[in-house]
């Protein structure tokens, strides 16, 4: 028996194998799902989650549909999609219907379900089933005296409260399946570049639900720093599933969307090298290794035996895509490395030392150039952000130090295209400064 299925076996006997289940977790995504979807209609009521303020004595808030209708981006887009800016991408993309009708599209902007109820309308866009799965078998019983999560689960519900699960379904559009992908070719028609990080996004929703002892009991402990770490492990998994598959590729070159989009969106009187960091050389596209980066730090607290291996796999894959020699084969060789690592930071508690050095390994390699490529810094910040913050939380870091600096390093990464590596440096220094004021106290 290998340390990996040991690992697994101690992981269920000790009741975690549901928190560290690997990418693939087996719940279908809630666009694939066999049952019906019934409609924001059926959770809207104000005796349901459509409370105009939270309910006093409650173990939830019931105020989760007008959350999401006031302050949720996902309720919005499918308004996007009338707009000027996507009647043109659908005509550059040359689609037979309009973007609003179209599955590409929708697929991503709204909740695209093929079994609806008649009280279910696309036009709410990300809707509540959109994440939480299709209600038809759990909508009644989840609101029983003896209703339990794991009834609810069993019924069909999403395991949002699932690190990986989670992170699978919000990359399902944020980076993309086999089934549904922003391409290079959509980019090309004017969609925005897409971006993610678990952890800032679960926040940011915002999220609409509050940690609390029965939270705990009903769904396990929240950590975000673990949810930033399986967020990354997942990203990168999946991108380098796509780059394997048949989405890898655009007829003679390789899908281009998989690739650090400012290795060649930029002036040519820029001469920025961003793929010399690699060992590759220059003058390729580098695969957008952001995800990849982080996990380096990652490795190094709950796998630290393995770290040093993944990191030299991540070259020979830079090595292998800059060459055209084996790639195919050393992109499944990280991908697997990474699978074996998920159910480990699924498991992993990470302490304050953990935290304290991820920080300052995050700063090392800004400042050392690791960064030069925007993509990467952008991840960078989203993670000492969060990092910084489960610091603040458990008293390892005084927090109000950081805020101007902070935001000072948010600014740096704001726009791609004024993305400035010796800004970022600068604001990175200033922002090691006050890490170290905050923790000196």
């Amino acid at each position: 028996m290998t340390a990996y299925h040991k690992l697994l076996l101690q992981l269920a006997a000790a009741g975690l194998l549901a928190a560290a289940a690997g990418a693939r977790a087996a719940a279908p995504l809630p666009h694939y799902s066999q049952d019906k979807t019934l409609g924001v209609g059926s959770c809207a009521s104000s005796l349901c989650h459509g409370a105009i303020e939270t309910w006093k004595g409650s173990s939830v808030l019931q105020n989760e549909y007008v959350t999401w209708s006031r302050s949720d981006k996902h309720h919005r887009s499918y308004s996007v999609l009338l707009n000027e800016r996507s009647r043109e991408i659908a005509k550059k993309l040359d689609l037979p219907r309009p973007a609003h009708q179209s599955d590409v599209c929708l697929d991503c902007h709204a909740h695209n379900p093929k079994q609806r109820d008649k009280g279910f309308s696309v036009s709410d866009g990300v809707s509540c089933e959109g994440c939480h799965g299709p209600a038809e078998r759990w909508l009644k019983s989840h609101v029983e005296p003896d209703a339990t999560h794991a009834r609810n689960l069993a019924n069909g519900m999403y395991p949002t409260e699932n690190d990986v699960a989670r992170a699978r379904l919000c990359l399902s559009c944020h980076l993309g399946t086999a089934q549904k992908f922003v391409t290079h070719k959509i980019m090309a028609a004017g969609h925005p570049r897409m971006s993610f990080e678990l952890d800032t996004f679960t926040q940011i929703g915002p999220a609409h639900f509050r940690i609390d002892a029965d939270w705990q009991k009903r769904k396990g402990g929240w950590d975000g720093v673990r949810a930033w770490a399986i967020g990354q492990a997942v990203a990168s998994q999946q991108l380098l599933e796509l780059l394997r598959g048949p989405r890898g590729r655009d007829g003679l070159f390789p899908e281009l969307v998989l690739f650090d989009c400012h290795s060649c969106h930029h002036p040519m009187a820029d001469r920025r090298n961003t793929a010399a960091r690699t060992g590759a050389g220059g003058g390729f596209v580098r695969l957008n290794d952001s995800g990849l980066l982080m996990l380096r730090q990652i490795a190094r607290r709950v796998a630290p035996n393995d770290a040093q291996a993944f990191a030299q796999q991540v070259d020979r894959l830079h090595k292998a895509v800059a060459s055209g020699n084996d790639a195919i084969a050393q992109a499944g060789a990280a991908e697997k490395m990474i699978e074996s690592m998920i159910p480990r930071i699924g498991a992993y508690r990470f302490t304050g030392e953990d935290v304290r050095a991820m920080l300052n390994g995050l700063i090392d390699d800004g400042l050392s150039g690791q960064y030069a490529d925007y993509q990467s810094a952008e991840q960078a910040v989203m993670a000492m952000q969060s990092v910084a913050e489960f610091m603040g939380r458990q008293k390892l870091l005084r927090t109000p130090p950081l805020r101007p600096t902070m935001r000072r390093l948010l600014a740096t990464v704001q726009h791609d295209e004024k993305y400035q590596p010796v800004e970022f440096q600068k604001a990175l220094r200033e922002f090691r400064a006050s890490v170290e004021a905050g923790a000196s106290k």
